[in-house]
């Protein structure tokens, strides 16, 4: 969790349909680092995507510094350059990971979470409902790449890939810390973990708000490989080429059965969550905490 910058865009405009979307919204296309197979990157200001049309696999990465922050727009810009992935059929996996050094994502804005009023709130935890919602299901094959720091909401999206690849390294913690903060993880999120490492190990979790080092994350099942720092990425790409020799029709219908049942709790309960979080963030000593926690970052920064 940590602080957000930048130009603020409508999130009702980025919803809009991907084509009439140009210019500095979300970026002019440019060639890809050495040019491979005519490869161009691709979309906005806060999302980095890197597309490899003939390996069918392209790399996102969050850019928003300087540690990926969920902000309103990277959650918004993110769904819209996912969907434009989905939609083209030359992709079948997105590898997932950072722009940002030392950092995954710190997981949401607090910025976003504080000081606003009861509409934005709501609009907000929409939008962390639509990321989950729309990577969970997702018809793509998605694999994390995690060569930083990824608590909370970055522990989160990791947690709705396929699989998960996690840096060697001592600063690379990971898990749902929410509680240290004093807010609750809402259902979903401890559905999604309880699917991950199971309803034990997820309960000790959640209730001490774990970060887990990476040999203890690999031993609870958080992440499924842990390797030196400088092989992320090469692993993620070996191992996305094994999920990709399955045939799409028979991977998507089985990923599906094992999931649509948590989405589904979800869909069905969408609009109370969102009303159950406006209420929860809305408390005066919720207010007070996270007032508290960001003067706490400013004088870090300071």
């Amino acid at each position: 969790m940590a602080l957000a910058s930048g130009m603020r865009l409508s999130a009702r405009a980025l919803l809009r349909p991907w084509s009439p979307l140009r210019g500095k919204a979300l970026g002019c296309t440019e060639p890809a680092a050495g040019g491979g197979n005519g490869a161009r990157l691709f979309g906005s200001q806060r999302v980095l995507v890197e597309p490899d049309p003939a390996a069918g696999v392209a790399v996102m990465k969050f850019k928003n510094p300087p540690v990926n922050s969920l902000s309103l727009e990277l959650l918004t810009e993110f769904v819209i350059s996912l969907e434009k992935l989905e939609n083209d059929k030359t992709f079948r996996g997105v590898i997932l990971s950072s722009d940002c050094p030392g950092v995954f994502s710190a997981g949401l804005d607090l910025t976003e979470m504080c000081g606003r009023n009861p509409a934005h709130y709501a609009e907000y935890w929409k939008a962390v409902q639509e990321l989950w919602l729309r990577l969970y299901l997702s018809n793509l094959v998605l694999i994390a790449a995690i060569s930083g720091a990824c608590p909370a909401g970055g522990c989160l999206i990791s947690l709705t890939c396929d699989y998960r690849v996690l840096a060697d390294n001592p600063k690379c913690l990971i898990g749902l810390n929410e509680t240290l903060l004093g807010i609750i993880a809402p259902f979903w999120f401890r559905d999604t973990l309880v699917n991950t490492i199971g309803h034990r190990a997820a309960e000790r979790a959640l209730q001490l708000g774990l970060l887990f080092p990476p040999a203890e994350a690999l031993q609870v099942g958080m992440v499924d490989q842990v390797v030196p720092e400088d092989q992320v990425q090469s692993t993620a790409l070996s191992v996305m080429a094994q999920w990709m020799a399955i045939p799409d029709h028979a991977r998507q219908l089985t990923k599906n059965m094992m999931r649509k049942p948590t989405v589904d709790r979800l869909l069905k309960q969408r609009d109370a969550d969102i009303q159950n979080f406006v209420s929860f963030i809305s408390r005066d000593s919720i207010q007070k905490s996270l007032q508290m926690y960001l003067e706490k970052l400013k004088q870090k920064k300071g």
